[in-house]
């Protein structure tokens, strides 16, 4: 059984997310990645930014929440994420118990307002766990991935094997600057 987009929508509202609509897949478009790979086996040639030193938390860290929101909107704001109404794409599950038979059928890209008061890591939303941070610890830590309305940017916060958590971002770059940022 899958999720309504009503039903999305009230679960991405604790978080600060206004659910705008869901988009068809064939009209979503993202970075070039290298083939058959996701955002973090991209490296700099790909166009890729990975969160300053500074940014990257350990998923305990009393501090954890507060670098993940700071590099993540830092990380948007500087790579182009939002449109002039603070929109983008979310990669969400439409699966209710986020199970389908091969995984994959229920996944779309669901166009999102970030609000003025938005938290991802106190909200708990489940469509933004991580379920590899469970492999280290029994905290709350987000991972999701997003992308611009435009297919310039693409971004994932993601939690790694050493039991961080940070974001990168995949940038087209366009045509008129190609400097590194």
């Amino acid at each position: 059984m899958t999720l309504t987009d009503a039903d999305l929508a009230a679960k991405l509202a604790p978080a600060g997310l206004n659910f705008v609509k869901r988009w068809n897949q064939e009209d979503v478009r993202l970075p070039p990645l290298p083939t058959g790979y996701s955002p973090a086996s991209a490296g700099p040639e790909h166009g890729r930014f990975d969160s300053r030193p500074d940014e990257i938390a350990d998923v305990d860290a009393p501090d954890m929440p507060d670098k993940v929101h700071a590099s993540w909107f830092r990380m948007a704001t500087e790579y182009g994420l939002f449109n002039e109404n603070r929109e983008f794409l979310l990669g969400a599950c439409y699966a209710r118990y986020y199970e389908t038979d091969d995984g994959y059928d229920d996944n779309a890209w669901v166009q999102v307002r970030l609000l003025d008061d938005w938290d991802f890591v106190a909200s708990e939303v489940d469509l933004l766990r991580s379920a590899m941070a469970g492999l280290f610890t029994t905290r709350f830590v987000p991972e999701f991935t997003v992308a611009s309305l435009d297919g310039r940017t693409m971004m994932n916060t993601t939690v790694w094997g050493n039991g961080t958590v940070s974001t990168i971002a995949i940038c087209t770059p366009d045509d008129s600057s190609q400097t590194e940022r």
